[in-house]
């Protein structure tokens, strides 16, 4: 099992240039756990490249189906308090947005506070600093 953060996910959903990476992390090892917040992430994601008219409503519809085939099949991290209190700490610890130090926490959270226990896919280069500086083990970086 692996940690995923909606920016590795997103390329699941959407072919761009992290694609590949990614299918091969999933490829290895299917099991993707992630933060219930990461699906609402994703969606954002999906509907600001429809907006701004990088994919039309076939690709979005297309996009927005395998995103939720895959949350069907992930496990969440719920909204819990153990997951505020890390990213209270978190935001004073490192330079991460408040959705970022949600992934993280819910990271800390799903490997039991033993973060060399379970690697952490990101392709967010901000939030996989914090992740190494957190111990976390970085497949792809």
């Amino acid at each position: 099992m692996r940690y995923w953060d909606s920016s590795a996910l997103l390329p699941l959903v959407i072919r761009e240039g992290g694609t590949d990476a990614v299918l091969a992390q999933l490829r290895e090892d299917p099991a993707i756990v992630t933060w219930w917040g990461t699906r609402v992430e994703c969606v954002s994601a999906v509907a600001r490249l429809e907006r701004d008219g990088l994919l039309d409503a076939a690709a979005t519809r297309t996009a927005l189906a395998r995103l939720d085939a895959m949350f069907a099949e992930w496990t969440e991290v719920p909204a819990i308090d153990d997951v505020r209190l890390q990213a209270t700490r978190l935001l004073r610890t490192h330079r991460l947005r408040s959705a970022d130090a949600l992934q993280l926490a819910a990271a800390i959270v799903a490997s039991d506070f033993s973060a060399p226990s379970l690697p952490f896919i990101t392709l967010d280069t901000r939030l996989a600093d914090a992740a190494h500086r957190e111990g976390f083990a970085l497949p792809l970086g």
